[in-house]
């Protein structure tokens, strides 16, 4: 009987402490995002329609997704880089430039925006040259995607970093032994083991650059039809107390946001379930 009991009981104070993650997560979680379904149901369909297929919003929202996807996609190839310098190579200032990765997390957004701004800008160290160059960063949508590239870095690279601390490198020098090249040791025996967090990753900096906000609003100039997030497009309804307009937004970001996410979990646990069949 005693046997029994144990094997029933998955953790100590597994009721008590799956109860509270239920609470925890409706409280702050699951409650406040129905409320905008509420509160988008006080418009009818010809009405929500019109706030959602309005050509600012639909501009707005091919600016957002577009950039946090471009953004995301940048830092899954740079932070595989980054964590693969600081885990694989030993070198004066390693410790600095590893703190400097978490910059990011610990700055604040409004900062991180007014510095890439001037650095950017036309008269900006940087954007001088790019300028001349026939680039333009700041006030255009690059200059959405080099902001949520900043803020999005760190997720990539504290990923990636404890996998590449954990993959035993007696495997890479067996696979060198037996006549495997560089390129086919990272193909065929490094890459598969990354690839679960690459992907886990790039979700987490792409979801990031979704809701991100107080960084883009300096360097994109917030032009309608050019420049124009949708999270400023919602914040400016909020400011013109059109709340039932500002959730419609908020709404189809929402879900949009979740069937994106949702489709990056299956491919990683499928490539994960692959990984461990092989």
């Amino acid at each position: 009987m005693e046997k029994r009991r144990k094997k029933r009981n998955v953790l100590p104070g597994f009721g008590l402490t799956m109860g509270y993650t239920l609470v925890y997560l409706s409280l702050l979680v699951l409650i406040p995002l129905s409320l905008l379904f509420v509160k988008s149901a006080s418009l009818s369909w010809s009405q929500f329609w019109e706030v959602i297929a309005n050509p600012r919003v639909l501009a707005a929202y091919r600016l957002s997704f577009g950039a946090s996807l471009l953004a995301a996609a940048l830092n899954t190839v740079c932070g595989l880089l980054v964590a693969w310098v600081l885990t694989r190579y030993t070198f004066p200032g390693k410790r600095l430039i590893d703190g400097l990765v978490d910059l990011p997390f610990a700055l604040p957004t409004a900062v991180a925006g007014i510095s890439l701004t001037a650095v950017y800008s036309q008269n900006g160290w940087i954007g001088r040259y790019l300028e001349a160059a026939g680039i333009k960063v700041a006030f255009a949508p690059l200059g959405v995607v080099v902001a949520l590239t900043f803020i999005g870095l760190p997720f990539v690279v504290r990923t990636v970093q404890p996998v590449l601390l954990d993959l035993e490198k007696q495997v890479e020098e067996a696979s060198a032994t037996l006549g495997a090249g560089r390129w086919q040791t990272f193909r065929r025996i490094i890459f598969p083991h990354l690839l679960p967090a690459l992907l886990t990753g790039f979700a987490l900096a792409f979801a990031r650059g979704l809701g991100e906000y107080g960084s883009v609003v300096f360097i994109s100039g917030n032009m309608p039809m050019s420049t124009e997030i949708a999270p400023l497009l919602i914040m400016t309804k909020l400011e013109q107390f059109d709340y039932a307009g500002a959730t419609a937004i908020a709404a189809v970001m929402l879900i949009a946001s979740f069937l994106m996410l949702l489709l990056i979990n299956v491919w990683q646990w499928r490539s994960g379930k692959r990984h461990i069949v092989g």
